[in-house]
């Protein structure tokens, strides 16, 4: 009896002899040097990808790392080898990206060094050579040498990125690569030859039961970059050298397109898959689609109706490395869907780590081996707050084998990111908050809602410890008409769209506020942002921030930077700005300007257990990342 729902998704696929045991791969991630890179490989493979990638290796250390902080594959053969036993040993297959920078290597050496490109230019103020034919072949046996490495690592698969803006790329594109040689030109035979002859190259270094996928831009989705027509004409000259053609979209040194090769929140789910589904039709080798996938029926279905032959997903094997298992087994409803915040990606760039939001685990994995540990001593555990710190509290500590006990004084858990539920671009966050408490169930927590946590209520449950994670409340500033009928903040807003007028004033340029400013010009309002400093203030986040500025400027969001305001009355706001005193016409005025920790609300908890915790916004206010962390390692503690 068949007891699968998605058969599609799990069904095995073989590649040169390469049997992968179902559809959902484990795509490139970042680049290969972070801690624990076994672990956090591992821990894909573990979670049921048939397919994990490495991140981008370069194949020459002399003319194709992008920076001098990325690897070489052969400087991290070590660390790809512990990679490799660890991802084969849990039964997916190893794969290594292999990549080349091109005209954009060796940016951020002091002096600044050589780089070559499909033809000589300038790029900020650096001048690219055109790539020689001796360099062009020298260039290729770099990318076999490098897949023999990764054979000998115990890869089992090559990837070779062609897409994003790297070097193929570059000899791929009709508007960079102007050359006269059979290495360029309009004839796009001439454009892919690079890729071909990389793929050749590599074929008869690795022999013939290896596979080698290749990562295309099926178009780079901006204005004067090329679109599905030249991605198909790409494809098209893969037949016969590649085993899997990857279809993803964009080039990273465009920024309006970053968050489309990487989608952003205020995409819709696989905003990119077209462009697969439409190379598909062209081809006959298997084609692979990858950008903000993790939705269980839109997966089976990309596969069932023949879009794709492969789905791959990287942010939602990061929020989520269990999600191909949990598909398979039918417990869809306990996914940490991806909330899409870029969060990851913006820590991976600040300090090496990719940090999620909802997965505490990732960044942390090479800490603490990938099997379940308990509790040394079994303890009662009383939470104060079920916001997204105390419910991270309460799972992560009942996983512990510790007995919890989750109190919340409203009537839903949840805390300050409920006022958003009903925003379209934040859906993944209700999913999120559900999926918390489903687990929350399943893990036996009991939940006390309607019950403020008092010194009265822990002599009652006698904890032996206690986590207060009680929140914050909205700072209102001080400012001449604050109290007026028109004032709200963003906490109301957010829920109560119908008393906001046609016209709206947010003071603060937060991510609230402008998040705020986007959903309510989405709902016809005409909104500006008033914000005192010179900039917008990202919480560290600026990659999610990034695609934020994007829509609000597609959206017709006006930004007034520097500027203070003094008073508000009916008409709106009177500020003082750059160019002295104006007046932000507005219905109405809502302030967005951070919150307050509630630390004397949980400080009167400390005497009450013997053992006493704050996290969260009672601590200091800052973002989901902050608190799933801390309640993650809060619990870790409480557990020695």
């Amino acid at each position: 009896m068949d007891i699968i729902k998605y058969k599609n998704l799990f069904a095995p696929l073989h590649l040169a002899g390469t049997l992968f045991r179902n559809r959902i791969f484990a795509a490139p991630t970042g680049h290969s040097s972070q801690s624990g890179s076994a672990f956090f490989y591992g821990r894909r493979a573990m979670g049921g990808a048939a397919s994990v990638c490495t991140g981008e290796l370069a194949v020459d250390a002399k003319y194709g790392r992008g920076l001098t902080t990325r690897p070489t594959i052969d400087e991290v053969r070590i660390s790809l080898s512990k990679m490799t036993n660890v991802v084969s040993g849990y039964g997916a297959v190893p794969t290594a990206e292999l990549f080349h920078a091109g005209m954009y290597a060796n940016r951020d050496v002091k002096t600044p060094g050589m780089a070559y490109g499909p033809v000589a230019c300038e790029i900020d103020g650096r001048i690219v050579e055109e790539m020689p034919e001796d360099i062009i072949e020298y260039t290729i046996s770099k990318y076999a040498e490098a897949a023999m490495t990764a054979k000998k690592c115990g890869f089992g698969s090559i990837l070779v990125h062609a897409g994003h803006g790297w070097l193929l790329q570059q000899f791929m594109s009709p508007l960079i690569n102007t050359r006269n040689d059979k290495w360029g030109g309009r004839d796009i035979e001439n454009r892919a030859r690079l890729t071909v002859a990389v793929c050749d190259a590599i074929r008869k270094a690795i022999g013939p039961v290896i596979p080698i996928e290749v990562r295309i831009s099926g178009s780079e989705r901006y204005e004067g970059g090329y679109d599905i027509d030249e991605g198909i004409a790409f494809a098209k000259q893969l037949e016969g050298h590649a085993d899997l053609i990857h279809v993803s979209a964009g080039n990273h040194e465009v920024s309006e397109v970053f968050t489309v090769t990487h989608p952003r929140m205020f995409l819709g789910d696989g905003p990119n898959v077209y462009l697969a589904a439409e190379i598909k039709k062209h081809v006959k080798t298997p084609v692979a689609t990858v950008g903000a996938l993790g939705e269980p029926d839109m997966l089976e279905d990309i596969i069932a109706s023949g879009k794709a032959d492969v789905v791959e997903m990287s942010r939602s094997l990061i929020a989520d490395p269990d999600l191909p298992n949990k598909i398979r087994t039918g417990n869809v409803t306990a996914i940490n869907m991806c909330l899409r915040c870029l969060s990851c990606f913006s820590h991976e760039v600040t300090v090496g780590e990719k940090y999620c939001a909802i997965n505490p685990e990732m960044g942390r994995i090479g800490e603490a081996p990938l099997f379940e540990q308990k509790a040394k001593t079994k303890k009662k555990v009383c939470i104060a707050g079920g916001g997204i710190g105390g419910m991270q509290a309460a799972l992560s500590c009942a996983e512990y084998g510790h007995e919890v006990i989750l109190v919340e004084k409203s009537g839903a858990l949840g805390g300050a990111v409920l006022c958003e539920r009903n925003v379209p671009f934040k859906r993944k966050m209700g999913i999120y908050i559900d999926t918390q408490k489903t687990k929350l169930k399943q893990a036996g927590v009991e939940i006390l809602l309607n019950t403020p946590f008092t010194p009265a209520l822990a002599d009652k449950l006698q904890p032996d410890v206690i986590i207060a994670a009680v929140g914050s409340h909205q700072a209102r500033p001080y400012i001449d008409g604050i109290d007026g009928d028109n004032v709200f903040s963003a906490e109301h807003a957010f829920m109560h769209t119908k008393d906001i007028g046609n016209s709206v004033a947010i003071l603060g340029a937060g991510l609230v506020g402008l998040e705020l400013a986007l959903y309510l010009s989405m709902l016809g309002k005409k909104a500006s942002v008033i914000e005192i400093t010179d900039k917008i203030s990202d919480d560290g986040n600026f990659m999610h921030t990034e695609g934020l500025k994007i829509e609000l400027k597609n959206h017709g969001v006006n930004l007034f930077f520097n500027t203070v305001a003094e008073k508000i009355d009916s008409q709106g706001v009177l500020c003082t700005g750059p160019e002295g005193t104006m007046n932000v016409a507005a219905e109405t005025v809502i302030y967005a300007t951070g919150r307050v920790p509630l630390q004397e609300v949980a400080l009167a908890l400390n005497y009450s257990a013997p053992e006493f915790y704050m996290l969260g916004d009672c601590v200091r206010p800052s973002d989901i990342t902050a608190a799933t962390a801390a309640a993650y390692e809060t619990a870790k503690n409480i557990s020695r």
